[in-house]
């Protein structure tokens, strides 16, 4: 492909840069990240080299304001715009809905830059929950604007472990194009990774215990546990226990689970090695906060084994303030091997297309 035809994108709610680093490995132009979490920019200006980190508020930001700070293009085939907008609104996991409400409208935001540009293509990925309220989104008018606009597009949920990615982790995306009439989908692994391809030590992650703090860039941090919470992961049988192994333990027991057997089963539960892990939330270093007890060691998943679950690579620094700062950003994020593979569809259709 001539470099003129290089496909440039705009990463909005950028976070950590999942979705820009993977987008990058396809061979795509990141030109900027936009976020307005300050927390973010160190790790995505490390990692997501020659891009812009533009620290803004989507409300506020005007997109005459974008065009002139990245001199981008009206009408470009060439550009892609991405949206992956906070998600924690249209979530299963129970957030304090009055806090997100905020980000229920990120994507009438989003809709806003691309009505106005009028890119070549349109990525947006969302949790399965803004699909399911898809009128209540925004995301039916939206679809309708762009099938309207000459845009084909592709909107579905996947499940990330069909995508390279060692986690069931599903995801809502939409992919859409103006230049071609093909529907884009991301483009699938051959076979599914488990737990056992890439982590443990054959995988380079020494054994350590609950509590070790790993002050290099490689970030094997795990938090400690008080001596119950210990006692209580020691019982959960090796490779896909779960808390009903202490369950019958008066003293290990937890008052919230009497007589609740089959309610957060997976509370206090071991990842199976030959599985792919389950979704990497932002409290993956927690081991009451579901199943994230390591398959065999006695303690939660360490900071760089969530990231490695996501599909980062190991050389990808995170840099926070405290544990639960670096955890929500690699919770937070696109895994970077799926939107490789988003990538990898774009650029297949328009090389296609010259």
């Amino acid at each position: 492909m001539k470099l003129k035809n290089k496909i440039k994108a705009v990463d909005f709610f950028c976070g950590g840069g999942g979705m820009s680093f993977g987008m990058q490995k396809s061979g795509i132009q990141i030109l900027a990240g936009i976020d307005y979490e300050e927390n973010c920019r160190k790790t995505y200006e490390v990692n997501i080299k020659k891009a812009k980190f533009i620290k803004a508020d989507v409300f506020e930001l005007k997109e005459k304001e974008l065009e002139k700070m990245l001199t981008l293009k009206r009408n470009d085939d060439n550009l892609l715009l991405i949206g992956c907008s906070p998600c924690q609104f249209w979530s299963v996991i129970n957030t304090d809905k009055n806090k997100s409400k905020k980000s229920k409208n990120l994507l009438i935001e989003f809709e806003r830059f691309v009505k106005y540009f009028n890119p070549g293509y349109v990525v947006v990925e969302n949790v399965p929950g803004f699909f399911r309220k898809k009128a209540e989104s925004g995301l039916e008018k939206f679809i309708n604007w762009l099938e309207s606009n000459n845009y084909v597009v592709h909107f579905n949920v996947h499940n990330t472990s069909n995508y390279g990615v060692p986690q069931n982790r599903k995801r809502f995306t939409l992919i859409a194009n103006r230049i071609t009439k093909n529907k884009l989908e991301p483009i699938r692994a051959s076979e599914k990774l488990t737990v056992r391809d890439v982590i443990g030590v054959e995988n380079g992650y020494p054994e350590i215990n609950a509590g070790h703090r790993d002050n290099t860039d490689f970030n094997h941090t795990v938090p400690n546990v008080s001596d119950i919470t210990l006692r209580r992961i020691q019982k959960v049988k090796k490779d896909g226990g779960n808390r009903l192994d202490f369950a019958n333990d008066p003293e290990l027991q937890l008052d919230c689970f009497i007589g609740r057997d089959n309610s957060f089963k997976d509370t206090f539960g071991r990842l199976w090695w030959d599985k792919p892990a389950p979704t990497i939330t932002t409290k993956f270093f927690s081991v009451s906060n579901g199943r994230f007890v390591h398959p065999e060691e006695n303690r939660a998943l360490s900071i760089r084994e969530g990231a490695t679950l996501q599909s980062f690579p190991k050389e990808y620094k995170f840099i926070g303030t405290s544990i639960g700062n670096v955890a929500r950003l690699i919770g937070n994020a696109v895994p970077p091997e799926y939107a490789k593979r988003v990538g990898q569809a774009i650029i297949q259709n328009h090389k296609n297309a010259i």
